[in-house]
């Protein structure tokens, strides 16, 4: 979720970026950076499956974002605007890559046991290869929401379709996350 410390952040970045001599633009910017560089790289790890992957996304997502700042217009808000160069990048880099490795899965420190270790890293393969199978669409409409937290409404926003596509699209994917993982049905929960 946005909150309004950020929204006025990046209205104020924005000001300032606009009003700003040309030799302070990098650092106003490098502000700009800082304030979505997290959420923006989650969303590309999501999208990508893979850290080199994902990092390639963040570097480009705001390499074209600088460029594009002049021609900013201001119709969406800042990071909306962001997100979208986010999921086009991702998705652009994704397709590009014929085949992704393995994606290292840190256990965590809580795992004492070699097994226990190896179950959890299976259990993330098994899960990274679901969400690999989802078509596009509902795999962004799930990362924007079960990684980044974006509400339906900011979701729809973002990649600029009808809010009722969005849920659409991530009842879609929940579904067949559920049938590839082999989840039974919720209770009361319709096919």
């Amino acid at each position: 979720m946005t909150s309004t410390s950020t929204i006025s952040s990046d209205d104020e970045l924005l000001a300032r970026l606009r009003s700003c001599p040309p030799g302070e633009r990098d650092a106003v910017f490098e502000a700009i950076f800082h304030a979505h560089r997290a959420r923006v790289f989650g969303v590309c790890r999501y999208l990508c499956g893979a850290g080199g992957l994902a990092e390639d996304a963040l570097q480009e997502t705001f390499l074209e974002a600088y460029k594009g700042l002049s021609g900013f217009r201001g119709d969406a808000r800042l990071g909306t605007w962001i997100y979208r160069i986010a999921v086009r990048t991702a998705l652009r880099l994704r397709a590009r890559q014929a085949a992704l490795p393995d994606t290292p899965v840190d256990a965590g420190a809580d795992a004492v046991h070699p097994h226990e270790a190896l179950a959890a890293r299976e259990r993330m393969r098994h899960v990274q290869t679901a969400i690999d199978m989802l078509p596009a669409e509902q795999r962004v409409v799930l990362a924007l929401f079960a990684v980044d937290g974006l509400g339906h409404s900011e979701i729809a926003t973002v990649l600029g379709i009808p809010e009722g596509t969005v849920w659409s699209r991530l009842h879609n994917a929940r579904k067949a996350l559920a049938v590839t993982l082999g989840v039974p049905p919720r209770a009361g929960a319709t096919s």
